[in-house]
């Protein structure tokens, strides 16, 4: 220590002290970081994480008999099938019922019960409503009152299916948004015939929307080029152009392409005029009007992520190519188009999955054979309240969509990409 003194350098305990002051420093940074950051992560919780937790959670959630009608299932647990359960199985259901009809909750029940077995929901109402109004059952009586009421409680299938619905936690849901659902004896099985619609439009939705991102990267690649080579007074005004559409509500555009698409609309009249058709042609409420409209609306997703890449790259590296003997068209396929690919992949990735959501413009402008599985999403969410159906197709959509982020990001780096 002396010796440090003596030459003048710092001495152990101001080295520790030092060392104290810088962790304190950094640890202050961090925590300064951190209550900046905060804002932003408390906002990507409340509508992000927390939406995306409840949308899993009620995909799965089946808690709908097991809450109504409690003290059934847990009678029925350790019945084993094959025979009519006993007295106190049937007892269970009576004082469920006593219950749930006051409280107006025996509908929670008979809808899950009707969808698991064709005729349970009027079965189920009809004996709540008979059992409500008679006065404390006898001891012992409970099945010969329920099958003096509808001798269908005398059949062991809808006894099996309370205790196949009973358990809290079911995977129908996801099962039946790809056409398949579960037997009687709990195995999966393909969905009745007239049931298996889902698998028909998850193609159609995949494939509408690979079609739009086509057309979207066909259109928006000479604009991008055109943009990042363009002098810069001109490549502003370009830029604006792109994004007027932003500035304008989706229904709004999505309604102007009715005004123009429809039978009597501009297009029909210009094309008569023009000598292009004889006759008026049907432009909306199908596939074309769907490709048309979503095509416009998506085109600045796709000419943005383009025109950030196009502009990083150097004109030096098109002129050292035709130097060395490429013709123009070779020199653009080889060089340039590879340059761009990871704006070629995010901005197909954009367009992709923002297609694939898409209700509002297929609603507007599509026939009833256009719609995607948004439309159906909200059919369930808004016209039957079957908040498992619709948050199981979500789900699932949500699951395709980050799949197709990772394919996408294998095969153009689309987190390679830098913007400046």
């Amino acid at each position: 220590m002396n010796d440090a003194i003596a030459q003048g350098g710092p001495t152990g305990f101001e080295t520790t002290y030092l060392k104290r002051q810088l962790k304190r420093v950094e640890r202050e940074k961090k925590l300064v970081a951190f209550g900046l950051m905060l804002p932003a992560l408390l906002y990507m919780v409340a509508n992000f994480v927390v939406p995306v937790g409840v949308i899993l959670f009620k995909s799965v959630d089946d808690r709908g008999v097991s809450t109504v009608l409690h003290r059934t299932s847990a009678a029925i647990a350790d019945w084993a099938g094959g025979e009519l359960p006993d007295e106190s199985v049937y007892a269970a259901l009576v004082a469920d019922l006593k219950k749930s009809e006051p409280a107006r909750t025996t509908h929670i029940a008979a809808k899950r019960l009707n969808s698991a077995k064709t005729g349970y929901q009027a079965l189920l109402k009809q004996t709540a409503r008979r059992v409500s109004k008679m006065d404390a059952i006898a001891p012992g009586a409970a099945k010969e009152t329920l099958l003096g009421i509808d001798k269908r409680w005398a059949d062991s299938a809808y006894w099996a299916t309370i205790k196949r619905t009973a358990n809290p936690v079911t995977p129908v849901y996801l099962l039946s948004a790809v056409d398949l659902t579960l037997n009687e004896g709990g195995d999966i099985v393909r969905s009745p015939e007239y049931m298996r619609v889902y698998n028909k439009v998850w193609v159609r939705t995949f494939w509408m929307s690979t079609i739009i991102t086509l057309l979207c990267l066909a259109m928006g690649y000479p604009v991008a080029y055109e943009m990042a080579h363009a002098r810069p007074r001109v490549a502003n005004v370009m830029i604006v152009l792109v994004l007027v559409p932003f500035w304008t509500s989706l229904l709004v555009r999505t309604t102007a392409w009715v005004v123009l698409l429809q039978n009597e609309g501009v297009l029909n009249d210009f094309g008569l005029w023009a000598g292009w058709w004889a006759e008026r042609v049907q432009l909306i409420h199908n596939r074309f009007g769907v490709y048309v409209a979503m095509s416009h609306i998506l085109l600045p997703f796709m000419v943005l992520p383009l025109y950030a890449i196009m502009r990083r790259i150097p004109p030096d590296y098109m002129r050292a190519a035709k130097s060395l003997g490429a013709n123009p068209l070779a020199a653009f396929l080889k060089v340039y188009v590879p340059l761009t690919r990871h704006g070629v992949g995010a901005g197909a990735l954009f367009v992709f999955i923002l297609a694939a959501g898409f209700y509002v413009t297929p609603e507007l402008v599509g026939g009833s054979r256009d719609q995607m599985i948004s439309y159906f999403i909200a059919f369930y969410a808004d016209e039957t309240l079957n908040w498992g159906a619709a948050a199981a197709l979500s789900a699932l959509l949500l699951l395709l969509t980050a799949a197709m982020f990772f394919l996408m990001n294998v095969l153009f780096g689309i987190n390679k990409m830098k913007m400046q």
